[in-house]
């Protein structure tokens, strides 16, 4: 039994229930399969247990604990103390020196992903990241060694309204992408505002292909939900043998979802004027769950967030890559924070994920943030973005034992992770790892080219929608 499975198995429960088209035994055995099948999922991840010793723990929620020992047993986070006998004889780690920190958590990745759009409609609800998980992608192995254990695999920005993401554990070396799947997180889904929808409704001659026109396609896709909503009232209301159920329509069914706060809507954006615009329409809407992504001028419109509840997951200097985005600053993370919505640093990138506490620390430059301010952007701030702020994000007993170790402090520009542990699994040593951590190796593959900064590498968001950009064209 397999996540996708346990999924499907929901779906067509949710579907049998919406028609009233059960019996006792089949919903009695459809709940049972579907609860067993989530056991044997939560069993088949490796558990670790390791007793870590006398390090200094940056907790997030309860200061910093010098000369403390943190106990993992079955993958969680067992006690927190000083002098911790190791009465079971697991493995033990001597971090005298080190700092303890949660494991980074990027909320806007598109690593390990085989596709990133689904870019031929302008409304794809019905497609999910989780079908194309890549666990054999490097760039895994690579966010690991940056202190990375989760991230969020996005759906592109190609489309209004795209696709359905996926939050997962960077647990490299599973070869099956139902082991690298968050279990239990949250279902979310990607929306996109701005050049990137509408220059796609351009080149294909299809709305929208203006910034109005995005609005006006939001509001369109939400009525329709209601519509499909109420039609489905209405059949399960009706007590007529001779009744006939709705066409069923995926698409529609996760539209109803967001609506009923079920989906957590994550909403690629730059301009102040349309985040404005996207918390009226929820607003008119009654959708509460929002996050925006990139926000350069979220800063703008921060006491707005904060009154709607939204939050904002931003890069630390990143700006003016093109027009739209020309305008921001780089205490955009800290006005946020101070204004009390919950903010997060990002990386979008399969570089800038391997040192994300750089990019952290940038907040006590510009904003002057405190430790445990910097570190929440790239820890529990993330996680609550995600929904999953009660398994991890911080050091506390009872959490996913998800951990990074470090040489000199983590917001240091001389720190370096030197461990990485997944549900108390070591996925990263930078002393003892081999080499070439490669899974899966080409003959025919050439030398990789690495370079410090290369633009293909960059706006993974529009990967796979095939639009074709200027500086493409003048560079042909």
């Amino acid at each position: 039994m397999r996540h996708s499975a346990c999924r499907f198995q929901f779906l067509q429960l949710k579907c049998l229930i919406k028609m009233k088209r059960f019996d006792m035994k089949k919903l009695t055995f459809l709940i049972a399969l579907l609860l067993i099948g989530t056991n044997v999922i939560m069993a088949q991840v490796p558990k670790g247990d390791v007793l870590i010793k006398n390090g200094t723990v940056i907790t997030i929620t309860d200061g910093t604990l010098e000369n403390t020992d943190v106990l993992i047993q079955d993958g969680k986070i067992s006690r927190i103390g000083t002098s911790l006998k190791n009465r079971n004889g697991v493995t033990e780690i001597d971090a005298t020196g080190k700092f303890v920190m949660p494991g980074i958590i990027d909320a806007h990745s598109h690593i390990a992903g085989t596709s990133i759009n689904e870019g031929t409609s302008q409304v794809t609800a019905e497609v999910q990241m989780g079908d194309v998980v890549n666990p054999l992608d490097i760039s895994i192995y690579r966010a690991l060694a940056g202190g990375v254990t989760s991230i969020h695999l996005l759906h592109g920005s190609a489309n209004v309204i795209g696709g359905e993401s996926e939050t997962l554990k960077l647990r490299w070396g599973v070869t099956d992408p139902q082991d690298m799947m968050f279990e239990g997180a949250p279902r979310t889904i990607k929306f996109a505002l701005g050049e990137n929808p509408t220059r796609g409704g351009r080149s294909r001659g299809i709305q929208p292909q203006s910034r109005m026109g995005v609005e006006a396609m939001l509001r369109n896709s939400f009525k329709e939900a209601q519509i499909y909503k109420q039609k489905w009232d209405a059949y399960r209301a009706d007590n007529s043998r001779r009744k006939v159920a709705p066409k069923y329509d995926r698409r529609m069914e996760t539209l109803v979802d967001i609506l009923e706060g079920e989906v957590l809507v994550h909403c690629h954006s730059y301009r102040a004027d349309e985040i404005y615009m996207l918390l009226n329409v929820f607003s008119d809407f009654g959708i509460e769950n929002l996050t925006f992504q990139h926000a350069n001028e979220a800063y703008k419109v921060a006491p707005e967030l904060a009154e709607f509840g939204a939050g904002a997951s931003v890069f630390s200097d990143w700006w003016a890559y093109k027009l739209e985005v020309y305008y921001s600053t780089a205490y955009n993370a800290a006005i946020l924070t101070n204004n009390g919505v919950t903010t997060s640093i990002n990386s979008d990138s399969g570089e800038l994920i391997r040192h994300l506490f750089h990019e952290a620390a940038k907040s006590q430059k510009y904003g002057g943030l405190s430790d445990e301010e910097a570190l929440a952007l790239i820890t529990l701030n993330p996680a609550k973005q995600l929904g999953i702020d009660d398994r991890v994000g911080s050091i506390e007993e009872g959490k996913d034992a998800d951990i990074a170790l470090f040489e000199g402090h983590p917001l240091s520009s001389y720190a370096i992770p030197v461990m990485t542990f997944v549900d108390g699994v070591k996925y990263f040593d930078r002393e003892n790892d081999a080499v070439d951590q490669r899974l899966s190796v080409d003959p025919e593959d050439t030398i990789e080219d690495v370079h410090i900064f290369d633009a293909d590498e960059q706006h993974k968001c529009m990967q796979d929608a095939e639009i074709t950009n200027l500086y493409d064209f003048l560079n042909k």
